[in-house]
């Protein structure tokens, strides 16, 4: 076994694409969107997202185009956006695809059906939303969602991804 210092797969230094490095240096809260019915769901860990402040206010992600969740919620019109904490590390890698889920990963924690799709029981902050528009941009699907009800609770140890890892706010 080999112990690297850096990350094993990482291009060197030279090769590395600059506007993905730049988005890495932007940072921000980890989301987790979800969509469907407890027999027909999908989720996926969202760190590139903003919020539009309006009447309605909107949410506008950049979603993988290949991924179960966007098809489901382009299918659907609606997705559950949970704001994820940093007890839910492993939960957000999960959904990200980068770790195992013996049983898949709906067993990892607790859910609530709603009309939107299933949400985090523990999450503290959480909106409802329904697509509003979507369209490709670069390597990902831009989708724009309608704020239809919004929850907002304590933040004080949110999950923060920056530069490929996870921080918490302020570090």
């Amino acid at each position: 076994m080999t112990i690297h210092t850096d990350h094993p797969f990482l291009e060197p230094e030279g090769e590395r694409d600059p506007v993905r490095r730049l988005r890495g240096r932007l940072g921000g809260t980890v989301s987790l969107w979800t969509a469907g019915t407890p027999t027909d769901r999908a989720g996926l860990t969202v760190s590139s997202w903003l919020v539009a402040g309006g009447d309605p206010g909107r949410v506008l992600a950049l979603l993988d185009p290949d991924a179960d969740l966007t098809e489901l919620v382009l299918e659907t019109g609606r997705v559950v956006v949970q704001l994820l904490r940093w007890p839910h590390r492993d939960l957000a890698d999960v959904f990200a695809g980068v770790a195992p889920a013996p049983g898949g990963p709906w067993r990892t924690a607790a859910w609530e059906a709603t009309a939107y799709g299933p949400r985090l029981a523990d999450a503290r902050t959480w909106a409802l939303a329904s697509v509003e528009s979507h369209v490709d941009v670069g390597w990902s699907r831009l989708v724009t969602c309608t704020l239809d009800d919004v929850v907002v609770g304590e933040d004080d140890d949110a999950l923060v991804h920056r530069r490929g890892r996870y921080v918490r706010p302020g570090d």
